[in-house]
This record gives C-alpha cells, sequence and structure tokens, in this order.
C-alpha cells in the first residue's frame, strides 16, 4: 500500500493569497529542459520561495505559503529580458554579461503575487513584477 507523506507546505501550497505586494525568500533556483516546441528555448529556470511577509502592512497571514509553480525564467531570446528586474531586485547591479542564478538562494525580494484562473480554479500567479525588500515602516 502506498504511504503519503504530506509537509505544511504542501498544504500551504494550494492556499490563495490576496494580491499584493510579497516579502519572499527565494529557496532554491532549478534548471530543466523545456517541454515545449519551440526551437529558442531549451532551458527552463523554476524558482521556488516561500512568502515571508505583506511588503505593504508586514501582515504574516500568509506566510510559509510556497511561490506558485509557475514562477519560472527562460533562455529564449525574446523572454530573456524578464530576468533583469528580478536580478535588480536581489541586488545585481549593471549590465552583467553571465550570472549564476543559484546566487539568488537564499535572497529576498518583493515580488507581486496576484489571482489567475487555471483549468477553473482561482490560482496564485507571479507575472514579473519584483523590487527590492523595503522597510515597512518607511512605506
Amino acid at each position: 500500500m502506498p504511504i503519503v507523506e504530506l509537509s505544511e507546505s504542501d498544504y500551504l501550497r494550494n492556499k490563495i493569497v490576496v494580491p499584493a505586494w510579497y516579502v519572499v525568500k527565494v529557496d532554491r533556483v532549478l534548471q530543466k529542459p523545456s517541454k515545449g516546441d519551440n526551437p529558442e528555448t531549451s532551458t527552463i529556470w523554476p524558482i521556488e520561495g516561500t512568502i515571508i511577509r505583506n511588503a505593504e502592512n508586514g501582515s504574516v497571514e500568509f506566510a510559509g505559503v510556497p511561490t506558485p509553480a509557475g514562477w519560472n525564467f527562460n533562455d529564449n531570446p525574446r523572454a530573456r529580458g524578464f530576468i533583469i528586474g528580478f536580478l535588480r531586485s536581489i541586488g545585481v547591479e549593471g549590465e552583467p554579461k553571465r550570472i549564476e542564478l543559484a546566487a539568488a538562494e537564499g535572497k529576498e525580494l518583493e515580488v507581486m503575487i496576484t489571482n489567475d484562473t487555471f483549468e477553473g480554479r482561482v490560482v496564485n500567479r507571479i507575472n514579473h513584477q519584483y523590487r527590492p525588500v523595503r522597510n515597512v515602516e518607511s512605506v
């Protein structure tokens, strides 16, 4: 008989957050081959993160909720620019020619998380809006 072990994170993954800016910690940056049929996209870099708090008011109501599964970047020449805002928000300055994305692991940034529908159900979504972490008291 199969045994399935579920963590608190597994349960929180389905929690729908109120659309807002959130402070997020980047837990892991993965790399995998693209499954699509676009010959210009061969590699995808999924980002796994965890919400720490609401960036606007400091609320921890959604602390611990994993970031949406669709948060990723890819090597398509027309899509590479989406990563620039992400890199700037974690402190990468200038115009780097090459960057090791794993360096983002452990860093915090502010991410706009909204809601969307997928297959008839509401889901959380990240649509490439990033900024550096700000002090809640100064907002």
